[in-house]
């Protein structure tokens, strides 16, 4: 996932912005971390550069 999906991402829940945890990167690709939502604080994982967006309880 590259950074600047974050200026157009939204959380599933609330519609609030979504703040970008790195764990691993490679170049401008995000392939290991988190994203929070600044309002309502769900977290959703990011694998592989994918992110998951499902809502969390809705989550295996």
């Amino acid at each position: 996932m590259r950074a600047e999906l974050l200026e157009i991402l939204r959380c599933p829940v609330c519609r609030s912005s979504l703040e970008l945890e790195r764990r691993d990167s490679a170049g401008p690709e995000v392939v290991d971390g988190t994203l929070t939502c600044e309002r309502c604080g769900a977290t959703y994982p990011i694998s592989d550069g994918i992110p998951d967006l499902m809502p969390p309880d809705e989550r295996d």
